[in-house]
């Protein structure tokens, strides 16, 4: 059994007390199959639960996060397309007309959406975006329980406790608020399985080909936790190289195996990745203000919003959005951990979880160190690593993400150590069971994940599905929605989506190159595309509500604008300022709008020809 004491990689044996006799061992392993039944099906249970009113309202979004939401389904619809219509993976025409999307270079989830293609086609882009949510904590929370109770652990009940905790703490369910690919991460538990494999004698070219596998598997779901994962691995692969003398003889078979994972990887990634930061619409690293999305530090004794302790109030000032509540473990928590690694200290793995934890979350305080909400002044020690190439591409407060499954790696070799004691002391089992289950709840109670809140969407507009866009957008031509989309509004996504792609849009939600050429740094990443006059003119109404002074050069340059976007038709949805809006679009363009299909469409196509 692999326990903190022996710390020894590699398979470990399925739980349960040694039986004699055939029979006793088949009742074993029949016993043993209805635990992992049970563990499977309660991870199903919390994964419909934490999402269960998306489900239940079928027109409802994610409250938190709907430009999230309606981008995941446009990338839904993508991977859908590229199957369908054999469309170029990596880079898309379909959004931000003329110029394009580097998908490579943005949350495309490749990986995902691909396989996905079918649900997509047949139930719609809402539907794919749902179950990918959905099926992502619970796959998650299934791989994480197989790969502790089978190689790293070797107990199911320490192993359903950790796996529960990677899938469904407080930072996982604060990002199911519509980051799919974040949750997502059912590859991460596989990838150490197959690292820690990598040292088996004379089976290093299969090994390392499995591995090189599963991390190009991973590295087209998200690239930010691939890094997140290679650098735990190597502090623990490091700390049992340091620590543990029997281990040394496996460096061999384990190097070459490493060596082979690397060269294929490299090879089967090599193209995409000189797309993602070589090729059209490619960047280099977030702005600045993204870069200072920092953890805070009273955050790690703080409850989530999304936590059955927790609320709007207790997470005010401590974190950016509720989509990045990364850090809130509460003080209970924090407490068990730190006892935990204070008891197994013994244990080089425990060690070096608690060293690699300590890391991230230092990593995580970003630039200035803030603590309740306010600037302290003290620098981080991530102000001398964020403009490093790959780290200018980090947003600071994640790496607390990756805290998450350290922590439920030793909530489950602790458990294992209390489950072995109690067995060895059967005297005092009793108690020994009583006073684990005593801590645990005090110190996980708190955190359970509750229904993530949700908000109605407007249905597609008529105008949109029913396809009377088509003839507007002959001869290459775009849609151009007021407002434009960018991250604070991205409703044209989702209504491309709904077409499976074939509305082209100009502008939208994405990371794309600042090439203006006053820009403080080019080719540093916004959300948008570069604003023009005309998208800053509707995005202020889209703020305000108030339109802005229109002169004779603003319609000079709206019509040069739309020339740009080789826009065939305006259209204008349902919106708060949609008075506003369409009296803008009129008086710039001097075209009378009229209403059909649930949108006002200004045919723009005598202006733009």
């Amino acid at each position: 059994m692999t326990t903190p004491e022996s710390d020894a990689p590699g398979d470990g044996p399925p739980a349960g007390s040694p039986v004699e006799g055939a029979g006793d061992r088949s009742r074993a392993l029949r016993n043993g199959r209805w635990v992992d039944l049970a563990a499977v099906l309660s991870f199903v249970v919390l994964g419909f639960w934490v999402t269960g009113r998306l489900w239940l309202e079928p027109g409802s979004g994610v409250r938190d996060n709907r430009s999230d939401q309606s981008q995941f389904e446009w990338m839904m619809a993508h991977g859908a397309r590229v199957v369908t219509h054999f469309a170029y993976p990596f880079h898309s025409d379909r959004m931000n007309v003329p110029d394009g999307v580097n998908l490579m270079a943005n949350t495309s989830v490749l990986s995902i959406s691909l396989p996905m293609t079918p649900v997509t086609v047949l139930l719609g882009p809402r539907a794919a975006f749902l179950l990918f949510l959905t099926a992502g904590m619970i796959a998650t929370a299934t791989a994480w329980y197989f790969v502790l109770s089978r190689v790293l652990i070797g107990a199911r009940g320490p192993a359903w406790l950790g796996a529960g905790f990677c899938a469904f703490a407080p930072a996982m369910v604060s990002h199911a608020n519509a980051h799919p690919n974040i949750v997502s991460q059912f590859v991460v538990p596989l990838i150490i399985w197959r690292t820690l494999r990598l040292g088996e004698p004379g089976r290093w070219l299969r090994n390392g080909v499995l591995l090189a596998l599963v991390i190009v598997w991973q590295a087209f779901l998200n690239l930010e936790i691939l890094l997140m994962t290679a650098i735990g691995l190597g502090v623990i692969v490091g700390a049992l190289a340091l620590g543990r003398r029997d281990l040394r003889s496996r460096a061999r078979p384990f190097l070459a195996g490493l060596a082979v994972a690397a060269g294929v990887a490299g090879l089967l990634l090599a193209y995409p990745l000189y797309v993602q930061f070589f090729g059209p619409g490619a960047y280099s690293g977030l702005s600045r203000l993204i870069r200072g999305y920092s953890s805070d530090l009273a955050s790690f004794v703080a409850y989530s919003r999304e936590s059955l302790a927790g609320s709007p109030r207790t997470a005010t000032n401590l974190a950016k959005n509720p989509t990045e509540e990364n850090s809130f473990f509460g003080w209970p928590l924090l407490v068990l951990v730190i006892a935990l690694v204070w008891w197994l200290r013994r244990s080089v793995v425990v060690l070096g979880l608690a060293a690699l934890g300590l890391l991230f979350a230092v990593l995580s305080l970003g630039r200035v160190i803030r603590f309740a909400g306010r600037d302290t002044g003290v620098p981080g020690p991530w102000a001398l690593l964020e403009n490093l190439p790959i780290l200018h591409s980090v947003v600071p407060t994640r790496w607390a993400l990756a805290i998450t499954p350290i922590i439920g790696l030793l909530l489950a070799y602790g458990a294992e150590r209390a489950r072995e004691l109690a067995r060895s002391l059967p005297a005092a089992g009793r108690q020994i069971r009583f006073v684990t289950a005593t801590v645990l709840t005090m110190a996980l109670l708190p955190i359970l994940p509750t229904p993530l809140p949700v908000t109605r969407l407007d249905p597609v507009p008529a105008f949109v599905t029913g396809g009377v866009w088509r003839p507007y957008v002959a001869g290459g031509r775009s849609v151009v929605t007021l407002p434009l989309p960018d991250t604070n509004y991205a409703e044209p996504l989702r209504w491309s989506a709904a077409t499976r792609l074939d509305m082209p849009l100009a502008r939208g939600y994405f990371l794309g190159p600042d090439t203006r050429r006053n820009a403080e740094k080019p080719r540093i990443a916004l959300f948008t595309a570069p604003p023009r006059p005309t998208s800053n003119f509707f995005g202020t109404i889209h703020r305000t509500g108030a339109v802005p002074p229109i002169t004779p050069q603003s319609r000079v340059k709206a019509v040069d604008d739309l020339r740009y976007w080789q826009a065939g038709v305006v259209i204008l949805g349902p919106h708060e300022h949609e008075a506003a809006l369409r009296r803008g679009m009129t008086e710039l363009t001097g075209i009378q709008p009229i209403f059909t299909g649930g949108v006002w469409v200004w045919d723009v196509r005598p202006l733009t020809d």
